[in-house]
């Protein structure tokens, strides 16, 4: 089998590179390392290509932006792909807000360049976006809450499992990135109902991992591990700190993506994450991270939350476990942030 993954970098790009490489399977991965351009040289991916490069025999690395479309039509001449996962993205709320312009290209126009090049060139091709929670803005905020002592819940016992995908992605407010990502669900979608392509759209929460390089204003569990480590102040955005997201390790993301794989289902779309049992506060997250790590996190607090940004979100797993009853979520909490404590001291080589 042929594979492309885009942004093969990332967290998830490099999960899939790893899995489809040890596979066996040929592995073209996508990357311009563009994350360092968003997030300066903390985002920098250049040590997880090159991880992979040394690792996995498969596995060839390209430098293509998803904007250049005739660069992409090169490659999509000259192969003819088999699964094509697309993980490449600006992926920050907070820093779309800034680059408006370029957020948007990156998220809808490369998406539909990725799209459109697999309609002309690999027509009978597993298509996967990653998409994201945000496309539905922050209508998860009408669901009715309570205030707990370390966390905001919901009130009714129907909302238990959390949000579904019937939750609207319109007449709410997004941010920038939620807009962007969510006109490339919706074209993603569109490939699949329209012209029958084998499409799949996974709306993530908050995926991690030990491969994640985590920044303040994307990927909040691994930034917070980098914190503890590196004995760095934090700060909590808004809502006490109370803020719940629901956590899910990119392996468990993978399983999800090959068991769609196996059985494609056109035009469908997800919700992906680690649901109730994987779910944190912020508090939350700090007081287990600080037990795991046994350091304490020098925080401060500012009141002003993020434009956009979700009180509670706990992803209804429901529809995906009905589709493929094979996957479940295998990774704790605890597993998850034991494994990126120990694997970002081995990589400052304490």
């Amino acid at each position: 089998m042929k594979v492309l993954i885009t942004g093969s970098g990332g967290l998830i790009g490099s999960e899939a590179v790893a899995y489809y490489g040890g596979q066996g399977h040929t592995v073209i991965g996508v990357d311009n390392n563009m994350r360092r351009m968003f997030f300066g040289p903390q985002g920098d991916v250049t040590w997880n290509v090159q991880r992979l490069q040394k690792t996995i025999p498969s596995f060839t690395p390209i430098t293509i932006d998803i904007r250049d479309r005739e660069s992409l039509t090169e490659l999509f001449r000259a192969q003819r792909f088999d699964l094509i996962i697309h993980c490449a993205a600006q992926p920050s709320h907070d820093k779309a807000k800034e680059i408006p312009l370029l957020d948007f290209e990156v998220n809808a126009l490369g998406t539909i360049n990725l799209l459109e090049l697999t309609r002309q060139h690999s027509p009978d091709a597993v298509f996967i976006y990653m998409s994201t929670n945000k496309v539905y803005g922050d209508a998860p905020n009408e669901i009715p809450m309570v205030e707990l002592e370390t966390r905001y819940d919901y009130t009714r016992p129907e909302d238990f499992k959390g949000v579904s995908e019937a939750c609207r992605i319109d007449q709410t407010t997004h941010s920038l990135f939620g807009a962007s990502k969510a006109a490339g669900d919706i074209v993603a979608q569109e490939y699949g109902r329209y012209f029958g392509l084998k499409v799949g759209i996974f709306r993530g929460g908050c995926l991690t991992g030990p491969s994640h390089s985590g920044v303040e204003l994307h990927g909040f569990l691994s930034y917070l591990v980098k914190v503890a480590v590196h004995n760095k102040p934090y700060t909590i955005f808004g809502y006490k700190g109370k803020q719940v997201r629901d956590n899910i390790h990119s392996h468990d993301v993978i399983q999800a993506f090959e068991a769609f794989r196996r059985n494609p289902r056109v035009g469908q779309v997800y919700n992906l994450g680690g649901g109730r049992q994987n779910s944190v506060s912020v508090l939350e997250a700090i007081s287990m991270i600080e037990q795991i790590a046994e350091t304490r996190i020098q925080y401060t607090y500012d009141d002003r939350n993020r434009i956009g940004d979700h009180i509670c979100y706990i992803s209804d797993l429901s529809k995906l476990r009905e589709h493929f009853p094979e996957w479940s979520v295998t990774l704790t909490l605890p597993q998850i942030i034991e494994e990126m404590v120990i694997a970002e001291r081995q990589r400052i080589g304490t």
